[in-house]
């Protein structure tokens, strides 16, 4: 559920905001044990998602590092050895 929980910091190009968005509502839909909230819920659990979101977006902001940047090619390509080394 949480696969679009990723590292976001120390990018370059930086992380985009439909990625720190999809990651705060993963965020939100493991919390809530819902994947689609009801309507009673929805305005609740989009509120969560934003709130999530911006709290993202203020650490991202606010980090810092002497590390040189991360390249999104490399570092999916590791990925992708994991999952063949894990799944065959």
């Amino acid at each position: 559920m949480c696969r679009n929980i990723k590292t976001l910091f120390n990018f370059e190009p930086p992380a985009t905001e439909d990625e720190i968005r999809a990651s705060a509502l993963q965020f939100v839909r493991k919390l809530s044990g819902f994947n689609a909230p009801s309507q009673a819920n929805a305005a609740a659990f989009n509120a969560a998602v934003e709130e999530v979101a911006e709290a993202a977006r203020k650490l991202l902001t606010s980090l810092h590092t002497h590390a040189p940047a991360r390249d999104r090619e490399v570092e999916a390509e590791k990925a992708r050895e994991r999952s063949r080394q894990r799944f065959g």
